[in-house]
């Protein structure tokens, strides 16, 4: 069993090659054949399917055929066909096989399809032969015309190329099948910019076609390049592009001035390094090519003036290289050359790439103003010199013809103090005041020259340095801080010392230490000069004891070599410490100082501050209590400080009533119970030794002694008691008293302030108060 395809294209056929079937592919049917049958080995025809692309028809287009040999006529064989476009391009009769594409096909888009052949037993739909794959080819026509994908191209070409320069390449692609005619073979030719440009039809590379062509008469071209396929031929399909070619300068033309001389008028005050004038010359050339240089060549104003060229502009800029002078000279003349800098040597044939022009300058005459003879005028003078005292002169000149006088004066902007005077005509300069080299040692001032004629001033400067001499005294570099251990034996030194001199001899300081007189034979410390501008101060014994003296004054007398010399003497405080085994005071004088603790003297300065600051602001606290007469602590419901009844009424002694209230102490009948609080302990001892037994009745010469007692138990175990002890004493006069009065004893509170220290005057007052009384125990009175 196998398949014959039939291909027809058109009106013409072809036979195509045939594949054996393998054996292995029938075997699955043979059973659906009957196991009767014997299988004869047959050739199929096999190949693939070719359709036009693009075709336009009505009517479907016929492809080829498939038949099966197992199919009789009869009708029981159908044909199937699956794969790509099956159904949807492709469509097959079932009864007769024939093939047709219903839809227009483009190769460009699908170039083949492969599909799958199979035949079926109508009745059973079983496959009577297996599945074959075939291919259909779509066949190219000419239906794409040749395209610049990279169109439309720019290029450039150095001017004055020669003929057959390459420019560019244009590249055209067509979509046509490549392998098949000559659908896609491209030929190149130019349609515009003939006869400056030719264009290889094989490679579509563009040349230059005339040679020597100048930037300079047009600098670009548009080129028009056609591709056509069908190499060419008649009927062949074509695409253009265009290429804009731009001829870049070579340095082809030198540079020329537009005229042969020039002529500037230059003032005769024009500082040095100003423009003078600009020339330029002309150079078609662009870019580096037009890049040129100048130079003066000739002339008299060589050194006077120079030319450059300016980068940007390519002028050629003359600038003023000396102070010009009318008087002296009026004008210069100048030959100047230009160049190119970058010279092509393929056109030095064409002549020099340079050319020259002439300069005249012409100085015009200015009113100048006055010129010192020096600019800077350098004097000297002693600190010591007197007021009026000449320093030096200062000379200024006209430079004009008409040599007017000048006057001098001193700006008083640079001599805000007015130190220094000058001599208006001669321009003599003397001190006006007293110098001081310390305080300023140069002085620089501004001295004007003014022309009589006309307003011109002329500047210049005088630096007058002022001269030292001895005129201060040398004195301590430091303040110095000087401890002594007591530890320290005889012979150590314990501090070295240095001066320092405000003065500034020309061989430098030396400096000369001693003790002063009146201290050079003492026997604690001594001096040696280290002939070096230090000193050192030594020890002349040991077992030095601040509890003895902790604080020395050691008087040093210091001597300068300035002549006449000076001298001054610097006292040293040395403080005696206790310092640790290893020599570092701990604390010196009778005040702690431990270097260990890293404090320094401002430290200790601040900390000792804030004490005194905390002492004053508690004592002025108090002092505003005490003017406001406000309690320290307030208790509501007695004073227990000490009360004061002033008076100088003496009344009837006991009777009266009128300044105290003694019902207290004149209710003697009663008696008086216990007063303690029974919820609180006190947490001071008593004032007492021992508890008195209970009140009773008792005689008069008990009634004070008891009062007391019954006022330190309240006292003793009240708790909202002031921190201090507080003792109220009374002295009551019965009938026969002496005194016939009744006050605090020996009270020493004054008007405005309480003494609050009652326990040194207990006994005193105790012993008074029995002897007024002739009653009781005076000692006993005491020891409670």
């Amino acid at each position: 069993i196998s398949f014959f395809f039939y291909w027809d294209v058109g009106c013409w056929g072809m036979t195509l090659n045939s594949i054996p079937l393998r054996p292995a592919s029938l075997r699955p049917f043979r059973a659906s054949v009957g196991a009767s049958l014997q299988r004869h080995k047959r050739n199929w025809v096999w190949n693939q399917f070719f359709v036009l692309e693009e075709y336009t028809g009505d009517d479907p287009l016929y492809v080829g055929k498939l038949h099966s040999d197992v199919d009789k006529g009869d009708g029981k064989v159908k044909y199937v066909l699956n794969g790509e476009g099956a159904t949807s391009i492709f469509t097959i009769d079932e009864n007769t096989g024939d093939i047709h594409a219903t839809k227009r096909l483009d190769r460009e888009e699908q170039a083949y399809y492969t599909l799958r052949a199979q035949a079926r037993d109508r009745a059973t739909n079983l496959p009577v032969e297996p599945e074959s794959e075939f291919v259909i080819k779509v066949q190219d026509i000419n239906d794409n015309e040749p395209k610049f994908l990279d169109g439309p191209y720019n290029a450039q070409v150095p001017e004055m190329s020669p003929v057959g320069t390459s420019v560019v390449e244009v590249k055209a692609t067509d979509a046509d099948d490549p392998t098949y005619g000559n659908s896609a073979r491209v030929v190149y030719s130019i349609l515009e910019g003939q006869p400056y440009f030719s264009v290889e039809p094989k490679t579509g590379i563009v040349r230059t076609a005339l040679p020597n062509m100048d930037r300079e008469a047009r600098d670009q071209y548009l080129l028009v390049i056609q591709a056509k396929d069908m190499v060419g031929q008649m009927g062949g399909l074509s695409g253009t592009t265009s290429v804009t070619v731009t001829l870049t300068d070579v340095n082809d033309n030198p540079p020329r001035f537009s005229r042969k001389s020039y002529q500037f008028a230059v003032p005769e005050s024009l500082p040095v390094a100003s423009v003078v004038a600009k020339i330029k010359a002309l150079d078609s050339d662009i870019g580096p090519n037009a890049e040129m240089d100048y130079r003066i060549i000739e002339g008299d104003g060589l050194g006077v003036f120079r030319v450059a060229s300016d980068k940007d502009t390519q002028e050629g800029v003359i600038t003023l290289q000396k102070n010009l002078d009318f008087e002296t000279k009026s004008s210069y003349t100048l030959k100047i050359e230009v160049s190119n800098r970058n010279i092509d040597p393929r056109f030095l044939s064409q002549g020099p790439f340079s050319d020259t022009a002439m300069v005249r300058l012409t100085v015009e005459n200015v009113d100048e103003p006055p010129i010192f003879s020096t600019p800077l005028s350098k004097m000297g003078v002693s600190e010591a010199a007197k007021v009026g005292t000449i320093i030096g002169t200062v000379s200024a000149l006209d430079p004009d013809s008409t040599n007017s006088p000048i006057r001098y004066s001193i700006d008083r902007n640079t001599d805000l103090e007015r130190f220094f005077n000058i001599e208006a005509t001669t321009g003599v300069i003397s001190t006006a005041k007293p110098l001081d080299r310390e305080a300023n040692a140069v002085h620089n001032i501004t001295i004007l020259a003014i022309k009589n004629s006309r307003p011109r001033v002329g500047k210049g400067v005088a630096l007058i340095t002022v001269l030292d001499i001895n005129d201060n005294a040398p004195v301590f570099a430091i303040e110095y801080e000087t401890f002594l251990c007591e530890r320290v034996g005889p012979g150590q030194v314990i501090e070295t010392i240095s001066a320092v001199d405000k003065d500034e001899p020309p061989s430098g300081h030396q400096f000369f230490f001693s003790l002063t007189a009146e201290t050079a034979g003492n026997m604690n410390f001594t001096l040696r000069d280290n002939k070096d501008n230090t000193a050192s101060i030594l020890t002349k014994r040991g077992g030095f004891q601040r509890r003895e003296q902790s604080m020395y004054r050691l008087p040093v007398l210091i001597m300068d070599s300035g002549t006449p010399a000076l001298s001054s003497t610097n006292t040293l405080s040395i403080r005696v410490c206790d310092c640790d085994p290893d020599g570092t005071p701990q604390s010196c004088g009778t005040e702690a100082f431990t270097l260990s603790a890293g404090l320094s003297t401002g430290a200790l300065v601040a900390i000792l501050a804030c004490i005194i600051t905390l002492l004053v602001l508690v004592l002025l606290i108090v002092t505003m209590r005490r003017r406001k007469k406000e309690p320290l602590i307030l208790d509501e419901d007695r004073d227990v400080r000490e009360n004061i009844v002033r008076y100088d009424d003496e009344g009837g002694g006991e009777e009266d009533t009128e300044a105290f209230d003694m019902v207290a102490l004149r209710n003697l009948n009663v008696v008086r119970d216990s007063k303690a609080r029974r919820d609180v302990t006190p947490e001071v001892p008593t004032l007492y030794c021992s508890r008195p037994p209970p009140y009773k009745i008792t005689p008069d010469n008990g009634i004070f002694r008891e009062f007391i007692w019954d006022r330190l138990k309240d006292a003793d175990v009240d708790p909202s008691a002031p921190p201090y002890d507080s003792l109220q004493t009374y002295a009551f006069e019965g009938s026969g008293s002496v005194a016939e009065s009744l006050s605090s004893l020996d009270s020493l509170s004054t008007d405005s302030e309480q003494n609050y220290d009652y326990l040194s005057d207990w006994g005193p007052r105790f012993r008074k108060l029995a002897d007024l009384y002739g009653h009781g125990d005076s000692s006993n009175i005491f020891s409670s």
